[in-house]
């Protein structure tokens, strides 16, 4: 008898692949299936038969995985045309099952094995544009999607991981032009990932998907490096371009990947014959692995494109889908793209006929234009004039830019129609699961105060360890550094003989990054080398070196870190691995390469594709940006650079660390002197995240259509980018420019003003202007308590309370002076409006928190007593850091979500109505230490020179119209170029 679980299975299968548009019943698509298959298939073929065997499944099981991947596909289907569901929600889930017919008791089973995924998926602005990328226009026309979507799959990839690379990659290709229109369009794009997140994945999954559609020509920038290049180019031959297409009928020594490991074991995608001979088309590589793109001989043949239907141009279907596809990876490099410029003016076939789809990978380098904008008659930097050149000849190329710091694109001139600003569509991409970002390194706004932070709920503790650069060349940090290297080697070979199964690590690196110049790589070489071959390893004193810094270090960190991965119980259990992981990084003399470009000094060839590599990196900007250096681990960094979007670049400890992430450590240079600023690298890199993250969050807010219309377009981009830091702007001053921002709307955030004044004369002036709001204040203070979450307590404070109208508030802001007015402004423009044109605010809640006991107490302009809080601004900032304690704020917030419940978090009567705002105010004395506040308030009457009047506010939630926009722009015209918006630091 036939084996029924192959029977059930075949159905599903069979059923299931008829539904690839949409959900459909599924005991009809069973019934129909049987009666294809046969009598013994009837009894299988029911939701009775399949409720039983749900009952008694495993989440691993055949049906259930075969079912995971189909309901994963549709749980991430965006905008599909059989619901108005959200992606990934229990609605759209249920409108899948309902779709499917299935019962009650069917649909509990189901979720319970396949869990609704609770993933973010990309947020998209973007102009309106006429749909054309469907199901149904891409039927029977797919060919090379299928096929990379194939591998992902047998590479482990998890079925979540390629739905969402699915919908992301949709998202892109549906933003470009219908490449089978009769009209012409360019469609200019940009995606932001993050740092090594699988930007290159979602680019390829965006070729295949376009070249399917009819995309002819496909040119990738991958850099400007010959190994970026190189790298890009395996990539795409290995997962899209395929075995065959490479061959094109030679014989396999031949291919220029013979001598690739992955080559010979089958890694290669294949596509069982040619293309062209199964049903598809091929696509022929301009670029290969090892050769840069080159003008072409014999009439430029190879970039012909063939006719089946001589009279009609290129981009009919009819032509369109009959052609091969071509592909060339190439370096941004002048002379390079003058080639390929100069080419592509050769050819018959008319330019404005072929689609063509440009690639742009780190389009933040050097692809923009850094001409000094105030000059008139400045030409274009090198790589911008041929890109743009590029664009000029090609009116059906569609530019779509990837990078992990997008400030530089989003402030190129949206009036430079010439110029590659993303003006139809930016793409965030969200941060992939399993993904080590710069939140993995960083604590931020964690509540515990620093003595309470351990390895177990401190990422900093955990992975940052600090490289104090005041104390001199001392390289005692450098050897911890190594010896934290020969550890974590050992753990991954302890791993791998425990419990790792097939698990292998075929790459173990440690980066040294100090500077660019390959002098001071020289230099550091020599360094490096000596501690290696002092280091003792094989000897008593390395020996103790390790086991102390596994049991201070290595062993707590994994202990409360491994996520199950083998750990020994002592250093004893690791030591017999330690003597064969010095000898795998330095048994063949050289534990280190250095890649720089300096061949006197370069001792290896950083080339993961080729062999397993154990070793010590030294370099520089040739390992700053794009290169993936594959299984690191340790990473010693002290470089310093001056704007936001190249230290993120530096970030090489980004990236995917299956099976090894407590092992991760990154030593990093703290409080370096740099002329007349201190610059901490650690918390530079934290400045970064929280701009990044902010301009994320934005983006994802402002990505909701309202009325279906997008609230704002790419060119109203770039005022949502933010500097914490002022010593390092979001990206090089050259780059920002063209935009202001009119308002900012905040119905039930936050908001806290900035850049308060230094000078004493205005701090007074300011004080004297909060004097008829402090009369308000209450005589007795009443008591608050935040709520409590699952890493922090309730916290208990008093407070002096008080009620102002909303007129009176913003009359009084609208008096303040600022160190820098325009800050303030936009808040100010949509405070402003609360009295009527946007939902009415009545009045606001004044709290000024009374701090512990031992702090200073004073009247401020015969104020009932308040407690003075002390902050201090950081060398060359105007602004303090978050004024309101973490306590305060919780209980705002809460008080401005609840207030329809009457929260009873206050003292008695109603503190709240659904049009009360709330005020945390704080009397603020610039110091470093309690001395300095007791000065400003001598037998404590405040002086209010030094009082700065502090305060946070939180409108109500309803505090927007029907519309529901939250933000205003105007876009400055580029004739207005001297009108820089965002200071600059300096």
């Amino acid at each position: 008898m036939t084996n029924p679980a192959a029977i059930r299975l075949t159905l599903h299968k069979s059923a299931l692949a008829g539904m690839q548009a949409r959900p459909k019943s599924l005991a009809r698509a069973l019934a129909y299936q049987a009666e294809e298959e046969g009598p013994e298939a009837v009894a299988h073929a029911t939701e009775e038969d399949f409720q039983d065997v749900l009952y008694t499944s495993h989440s691993t099981d055949q049906l259930v995985e075969l079912w995971r991947k189909q309901l994963t596909q549709w749980d991430y289907a965006e905008n599909p045309g059989w619901t108005e569901t959200d992606p990934r929600t229990d609605e759209r889930r249920g409108a899948v099952l309902d779709l499917l017919g299935l019962s009650e008791e069917t649909k509990k089973l189901l979720v319970a094995l396949v869990p609704v995924p609770r993933a973010a998926g990309q947020v998209v602005i973007a102009t309106e544009r006429t749909p054309w990328y469907t199901p149904q226009s891409q039927q029977g026309r797919t060919w090379y999607w299928p096929a990379y979507r194939r591998l992902l799959t047998e590479k482990g990839w998890p079925e979540t991981g390629i739905a969402s690379l699915d919908a992301a990659s949709d998202s892109v290709v549906a933003h470009l032009a219908d490449p089978t229109s009769a009209e012409a369009y360019q469609s200019k794009g940009l995606v932001v990932g993050y740092v090594q997140s699988g930007k290159t994945a979602n680019f390829t999954g965006v070729i295949a998907k376009a070249i399917d559609a009819g995309y002819r020509l496909v040119i990738v920038l991958g850099g400007t490096l010959n190994l970026l290049r190189a790298q890009t180019q395996r990539r795409l031959d290995m997962e899209l371009v395929g075995r065959e297409n490479i061959l094109r009928g030679a014989a396999e020594y031949e291919s220029d990947y013979a001598d690739d490991p992955a080559w010979s074991k089958g890694k290669f995608l294949t596509h069982g014959g040619l293309p062209s001979a199964l049903g598809g088309f091929d696509i022929v590589r301009m670029t290969t692995r090892d050769n840069d793109y080159k003008s072409l001989l014999q009439g430029i043949v190879a970039l012909e494109f063939e006719k089946q239907e001589p009279a009609l141009p290129l981009h009919d279907p009819r032509n369109l889908h009959r052609s091969s596809a071509r592909l060339m990876v190439v370096k941004k490099n002048k002379s390079v793209l003058t080639k390929l410029v100069k080419d592509l003016n050769k050819i018959k076939t008319p330019l404005s006929e072929i689609p063509v789809l440009i690639i742009d990978d780190e389009s933040d380098e050097a692809s923009v234009n850094t001409a000094n904008p105030n000059k008139p008659d400045a030409e274009r930097t090198a790589i911008n004039q041929k890109i743009s050149e590029l664009l000029g000849m090609l009116p059906r190329a569609q530019y779509v830019g990837y990078t992990a710091t997008p400030f530089a694109n989003v402030f190129v001139d949206p009036s430079d129609t010439e110029d590659i600003f993303p003006k139809d569509f930016i793409v965030s991409l969200p941060r992939p699961t399993g993904y080590m970002g710069v939140q993995d390194f960083h604590d931020l706004d964690s509540p515990l105060p620093p003595e309470e932070r351990t390895f177990a709920n401190s990422n900093e503790r955990a992975h940052v360890r600090d490289i104090h650069l005041a104390s001199g060349e001392d390289d005692t940090a450098l050897q911890q550094a190594m010896d934290m290297f020969v550890l974590t080697a050992a753990m991954k070979l302890y791993r791998e003989a425990n419990g790792l199964g097939d698990r292998y690590f075929q790459h173990h690196t440690m980066l040294i990054h100090e500077s660019v110049r390959t002098a001071a790589h020289r230099e550091l070489l020599g360094r490096v080398a000596q501690l290696w071959w002092n280091s003792g390893y094989t000897g008593p004193s390395g020996r103790e070196r390790l086991r102390e810094l596994f049991e201070t270090d290595l062993a707590p960190v994994s202990h409360v870190r491994a996520d199950g991965h083998a750990t020994p119980s002592s250093y004893d259990e690791l030591a017999p691995y330690i003597g064969a992981a010095a000898i795998r990084i330095g048994g063949d003399d050289q534990p280190i390469i250095v890649v720089n470009g300096d061949k006197d000094i370069e001792t290896g060839e950083a080339d993961f594709d080729k062999r397993s590599i154990w070793k010590i990196l030294i370099g520089g900007q040739k390992l700053a940006r794009g290169f993936t250096v594959e299984g690191l681990t340790v990473t010693y960094y002290r470089r310093r650079t001056n704007n936001a979007s190249t230290l993120m670049q530096m970030g090489r400890w980004f990236g995917f660390r299956k099976g090894y992430q407590d092992l991760v450590r990154l030593y990093l240079g703290r409080e370096e002197a740099m002329g007349n600023k201190d610059i901490d690298l650690y918390e530079a890199f934290e400045a970064i995240c929280l701009d990044e993250e902010t301009f994320r969050e934005q983006l994802r807010q402002y990505a909701e259509p309202v009325d279906g219309k997008p609230q704002v377009t790419p060119a109203q981009v770039p005022p949502l980018v933010s500097q914490h830091l002022s010593w390092l702007p979001p990206a090089s001053a050259n780059k920002m420019y063209n935009a202001e921002l009119l308002e900012i709307r905040s119905p039930g955030k936050p908001i806290e003003p900035a850049a308060y004044p230094t000078k004493a004369a205005a701090i007074k002036r300011n004080t004297e202007r909060w004097r008829p709001l402090l009369d308000l204040l209450s005589t007795e203070p009443i008591a608050f308590t935040s709520r409590p979450s699952s890493t922090t307590k309730a916290r208990t404070f008093k407070a002096l309370t008080g009620r102002v109208a909303h007129g009176e508030l913003v009359g009084l802001f609208a008096q303040l002076e600022w160190e820098r007015p325009g800050h303030f402004a936009p808040h100010l423009t949509y405070l402003s409006q609360l009295d009527g044109s946007l939902a009415k605010v009545e009045d606001w809640l004044v709290i000024a928190p009374q701090l512990s006991s031992g702090s200073v107490e004073a009247s401020i302009l015969g104020s009932m007593p308040l407690s003075l809080v002390r902050r201090s601004r950081q060398p060359g900032k105007v602004s303090f850091g978050r004024i309101a304690g973490l306590e305060h704020r919780n209980v705002a917030q809460t008080l401005i979500d609840d207030v329809d419940t009457q929260p009873t978090i206050g003292g008695p009567g109603q503190l709240m109505t659904p049009a009360r705002g709330v005020v945390l105010l704080y009397p603020v004395v610039e110091g470093t230490s309690q001395l300095d506040v007791r000065a400003a308030a001598p037998d404590g009457v405040a002086d209010p020179s030094c009082i700065i009047m502090a305060c946070t506010l939180f409108a109500p939630k309803s505090a927007n119209d029907q519309a529901r926009q939250l933000v205003r722009f105007r876009t400055k015209d580029s004739s207005h170029r001297f009108d820089a918006i965002i200071p600059q630091a300096g």
